[in-house]
C-alpha cells in the first residue's frame, strides 16, 4: 500500500492548489506542443518544464530559502516567464518591476519588497547596480543574452526530478500598484488567488488551445501575464511573445504567423486604430480582440469593430489587488453596452456603494468595492493601507462606477480623478469622451486644476493627431455641443505626449504637478 505521505515526505502536497500545479498538469497533457515562442525560440511544454525546474534549482542554489523575494527587472522574453514559473515552483515570491523605472523609483520597489535577488535584463543592469546599495539584494542574475544567465541554466544540464514544496496559501508574487496617484503598494498575492484569477479568465475570455495568441504587452504588469500568459499555458496555447507592443510588428505578426488572439493596453489600440498598415496587412485570422488597463474611447472602439465586424472584442476591467481581471464585456454585449466594463467573472461578487457605505440605486454613481478568492493578501508591509482597503469585510476598490439592473458595470472614473467644479461633480471620462469625437484629437486627458472661483477648473491636455490642426477654441466650442455648460473645460493645453506607465495607465497626478 501506497504511503499518503511519500508527496510530502518529497517536498509536495498531492492537493495543492499552486501556479506550479497549472504548469505540471499542461506539460504532462501537451508535451510536445510548442508552449512559447520568442525570439527566434520555441519551447515546447515538456522543455519548458524541465526549464523551469532547472530555473528553480538555480535559484535556491544562490542561497534562497522559501519566502524569499525576487525581483524581476527586464522586458518580455522567455526567460522572463521562466523566471516567474521558476520562483513559483521554488516556494519564492516574484517581484515584477516596470523596465522603465529608474533611480529612487527602482530602489524604492527593491527596498520595500526587501528582495534578496534581481533577475535582470543586460541592457538594464547598469540602472540596478546605481541603487544596490540603498537595497537588500544580494544576488543579481542575468535573465538573458550573458555568460551563466538564468535561460542558459534553464536551458541546459540534465532533467531534474524537482518537486515544490509551495502550499496555495503561500505567497508567490507581490504586485505593485501602478502609483498613479501616491507611491506603489505590493499587493501579496497567494497562489491560491492567481490560481482562482487564472481560472475566471479563460471562462470569461473563451481562451482555448487552438487561440494563437500574441503577447506584446508588458510581462511585468498583471494582466499580460495573469490575464493572458498563465492562462494560456494552462489550456495548452501556443503562445508568440513579443518584447514590446510595436505596432507595425504586431501588424506583421498577426499576417504572418496567422494570430488568433490579441490583447492591447487601449493606449495602443487607439494608434493602432489610424495606423497606415491596417490598411495593407492580411488580419483575417484575428477573431479575439481583448483590451484593458485604462478606459477604451468608445468612438476608438466604434470604428474598429465596424471595420472588422467579426473580431469579437473583449473589455476586461479590474485592479492588481484583484489579479487583475474582475469584470468582462463579451463580443455579444458590446452592441447594447459599448462603454460598459461587463459583469463580475466567476470567482468575483460586487457591490456599489456611496461615501457611507450604502448601496446606491442602479444607475446611479458609487465605488465598486469586491469579495473574491482572487484577492490579495494585503499591502505588503502597510497595514494601514490593508485595513482601509478591506473595511467592512470588502474590498474597496477606488473606481467609481454605475450598475444597471442586469449587473453590468460602467466605469465612471477613478475617484480621485473626479473634479469638483463650482461644488459639483464631474467625470474627467466624459469631457475626454465628447473631445475624442473630434477628428483632430488623438489623446486626451482631462485633469481639474486648482482654482480660486471654480475650487477646481476643468482642464483637457490634448496631443493631436499628426497632420491635423485644432485651436483651443474650436475645442472647447466642440464640448460646449455635447455637454453641458458645467463640464466644458476652462482651458486646453497643447502636448505632444501624455505621461504614462509602462502598462499603459494615464499618471494624471504628473499633469496635475506641471
Amino acid at each position: 500500500m501506497t504511503d499518503i505521505n511519500t508527496a510530502a515526505a518529497r517536498g509536495g502536497d498531492a492537493r495543492a492548489n499552486t501556479i506550479d500545479g497549472i504548469l505540471r498538469r499542461s506539460a504532462a497533457v501537451n508535451k510536445e506542443r510548442v508552449a512559447l515562442r520568442f525570439g527566434g525560440r520555441e519551447l515546447t511544454y515538456a522543455a519548458l518544464d524541465d526549464a523551469v525546474s532547472r530555473a528553480a534549482a538555480a535559484l535556491l542554489d544562490l542561497g534562497l530559502t522559501a519566502g524569499d523575494r525576487v525581483a524581476a527587472y527586464g522586458t518580455n522574453s522567455d526567460a522572463y516567464v521562466i523566471g516567474y514559473l521558476a520562483a513559483a515552483r521554488a516556494g519564492l515570491v516574484h517581484v515584477p518591476i516596470n523596465y522603465a523605472l529608474t533611480g529612487e523609483e527602482l530602489s524604492y520597489l527593491l527596498a520595500q519588497s526587501g528582495a534578496r535577488a534581481a533577475l535582470v535584463d543586460p541592457a538594464l543592469a547598469s540602472q540596478l547596480d546605481a541603487v544596490l546599495s540603498a537595497t537588500a539584494v544580494e544576488h543579481v542574475l542575468p535573465l538573458r543574452e550573458a555568460d551563466g544567465s538564468l535561460l542558459e541554466l534553464a536551458t541546459a544540464g540534465e532533467a531534474l526530478d524537482f518537486e515544490s514544496a509551495a502550499s496555495g496559501e503561500d505567497l508567490v508574487q507581490l504586485l505593485y500598484t501602478s502609483g498613479t496617484t501616491s507611491k506603489p503598494k505590493g499587493a501579496m498575492m497567494t497562489h491560491r488567488a492567481l490560481v482562482h484569477e487564472y481560472t475566471s479568465s479563460i471562462v470569461a475570455l473563451d481562451l482555448a488551445a487552438d487561440d494563437n495568441p500574441l503577447i506584446c504587452m508588458p510581462l511585468y504588469h498583471s494582466a499580460g501575464m495573469h490575464v493572458f500568459m498563465v492562462p494560456y499555458l494552462a489550456v495548452g496555447a501556443t503562445v508568440t511573445l513579443l518584447p514590446a507592443p510595436d505596432i507595425p510588428e504586431i501588424l506583421r505578426i498577426v499576417e504572418a504567423d496567422r494570430i488568433g488572439a490579441l490583447f492591447l493596453a487601449p493606449t495602443v489600440w487607439v494608434p493602432l486604430a489610424a495606423h497606415p498598415d491596417l490598411d495593407t496587412r492580411d488580419l483575417s485570422s484575428l477573431r479575439k480582440a481583448q483590451y484593458g488597463a485604462s478606459i477604451m474611447p468608445v468612438t476608438v472602439l466604434n470604428r474598429l469593430r465596424e471595420k472588422y465586424p467579426d473580431l469579437g472584442f473583449y473589455n476586461c476591467f479590474g485592479q492588481s489587488e484583484i489579479g487583475p481581471l474582475a469584470t468582462v464585456l463579451r463580443p455579444e454585449e458590446h452592441a447594447e453596452r459599448p462603454s460598459s466594463a461587463g459583469r463580475a467573472v466567476l470567482f468575483v461578487q460586487t457591490r456599489v456603494v456611496d461615501a457611507d457605505g450604502n448601496d446606491v440605486p442602479d444607475g446611479e454613481p458609487g465605488e465598486v468595492l469586491y469579495r473574491s478568492p482572487q484577492l490579495c493578501e494585503g499591502y505588503w508591509d502597510n497595514p494601514e493601507a490593508t485595513a482601509a482597503a478591506f473595511e467592512g469585510g470588502w474590498f474597496h476598490s477606488g473606481d467609481l462606477v454605475t450598475r444597471d439592473a442586469q449587473g453590468y458595470l460602467t466605469v465612471v472614473d477613478r475617484i480621485k480623478d473626479v473634479i469638483n467644479t463650482g461644488g459639483i461633480l464631474v467625470a474627467s471620462r466624459e469631457v475626454e469622451d465628447a473631445l475624442y469625437t473630434h477628428d483632430a484629437v488623438g489623446e486626451v486627458a482631462v485633469i481639474g486644476v486648482p482654482d480660486e472661483k471654480w475650487i477646481e477648473a476643468i482642464t483637457a491636455v490634448i496631443v493631436v493627431r499628426d497632420g491635423a490642426q485644432v485651436t483651443e477654441t474650436e475645442l472647447i466650442a466642440h464640448v460646449k455641443e455635447r455637454l453641458a455648460p458645467f463640464k466644458v473645460p476652462k482651458a486646453i493645453r497643447f502636448v505632444e505626449s501624455l505621461p504614462r506607465n509602462q502598462s499603459g495607465k494615464l499618471l494624471k497626478r504628473e499633469l496635475r504637478d506641471s
